[in-house]
């Protein structure tokens, strides 16, 4: 029979990124994401349902979001649903918890610094589009030479 544990989910940070390294260097990070859900009622009031899931990243994933996300910012994962079983050594009963794994990240809305591409004082790298010189009109034409369909 197959079997398939795909995870993508859209949300919004509740917390900066806890990064750790294992003993042997490899950088795990536990994040926590917020999923809002709007829905309307029978009587027509619209109504707000928000789901918070556990997210763990390893290696070079783990690291990225530790640079670039904080709290409120939004994050698309992709990944696979993980579940965990423990005793509590406090009260000696059996713990467990759901969390997602991330596989995949990418990082969504606008950077932190605010800066559009036409803000930047950096030199265009070479062979960029902004490197190029400016295309000359074609004299005898009113379009673009790249605007003709064939």
């Amino acid at each position: 029979m197959p079997n398939l544990n795909r995870v993508l989910l859209i949300g919004n940070l509740t917390r900066d990124p806890e990064v750790r390294y294992t003993p042997k260097g490899t950088a795990v990070a536990e994040m926590s994401l917020a999923i809002n859900r709007y829905i309307q009622t029978e009587s027509g009031e619209k109504k707000e349902e928000v789901t918070f899931v556990d997210v763990t990243l390893w290696a070079r994933l783990a690291e990225i979001s530790g640079e670039y996300l904080k709290k409120g910012k939004p994050v698309f994962v992709e990944g696979r649903l993980q579940f965990d079983t423990w005793d509590d050594k406090q009260t000696g009963q059996k713990r467990s918890r759901l969390r997602v794994i991330a596989e995949s990240m990418q990082l969504l809305g606008a950077r932190d610094n605010g800066s559009r591409p036409a803000d930047r004082t950096q030199e265009p790298a070479v062979g960029s589009a902004a490197a190029q010189p400016p295309r000359q009109r074609a004299p005898d034409l009113d379009v673009e030479p790249d605007d003709i369909p064939f």
